[in-house]
């Protein structure tokens, strides 16, 4: 009821059920097309993009919508691992870039990368078999220096050191990976944890740094 001039006025009933069953109708075709989009963007083997990958195993995906891809030729992927939406992952500073190692980033078979995580490799990541992340996680084998007090950091050497990831691990949610890291196998990082050494094979790790809690 809405007052008009002290008086309550009763809603056109037939009217509110238009504008409703319209909304409605609006609203599924917006959330069709986007599926349909997201679907039809994905990156997968067969798929222009995809062949651009040194390698895209098959069953494979890259949902969209993606942050970045750059220099796919240095990245591996293996066969039915699935890289959620939101996803950075490149190898080298710029597009074109030839890199000294080749792959640079190598996702072993059956692997699931969570929604907004970031892998930036320049030397070398490597992650094995059945590894899976949580959301927002972030790996990288290059660091920034800071040895010399007069200089910006961002004018400093740029030290790479190869990480590691053993299959069947679970990164838990914001963990980070940094550069030098080697994690071993069935190995659980907790959630929010920077590894920066090694973990060892089937242990659970947490914290900043990460340390060993329980041996499994």
């Amino acid at each position: 009821m809405r007052p008009v001039l002290g008086r309550e006025i009763p809603p056109n009933t037939a009217l509110v059920r238009v504008v409703g069953a319209a909304k409605r109708s609006a609203g599924g075709l917006i959330s069709r097309a986007h599926d349909t989009a997201a679907a039809w963007a994905a990156i997968g083997p067969d798929t222009v993009r995809g062949r651009r990958f040194g390698q895209f195993g098959q069953g494979s995906i890259i949902c969209f919508p993606w942050v970045t891809i750059m220099n796919e030729r240095y990245i591996h992927i293996g066969s039915g691992t699935m890289i959620g939406p939101h996803v950075a992952l490149s190898a080298g500073m710029l597009p074109g870039q030839e890199c000294i190692t080749d792959p640079v980033v190598s996702i072993g078979d059956r692997c699931l990368i969570g929604r907004g995580s970031g892998i930036v490799g320049h030397l070398s990541i490597e992650i094995g078999d059945d590894v899976w992340t949580g959301h927002h996680v972030y790996i990288t084998d290059q660091n920034h220096g800071y040895a010399d007090p007069d200089l910006p950091i961002s004018q400093q050497v740029q030290p790479e050191r190869p990480v590691s990831i053993g299959s069947g691990s679970w990164l838990g949610h914001g963990s980070v990976i940094l550069p030098g890291a080697q994690i071993g196998r069935n190995v659980v990082i907790g959630a929010n944890s920077v590894v920066t050494g090694t973990i060892p094979d089937h242990c659970v790790a947490v914290g900043a740094p990460a340390r060993v809690i329980k041996q499994l």
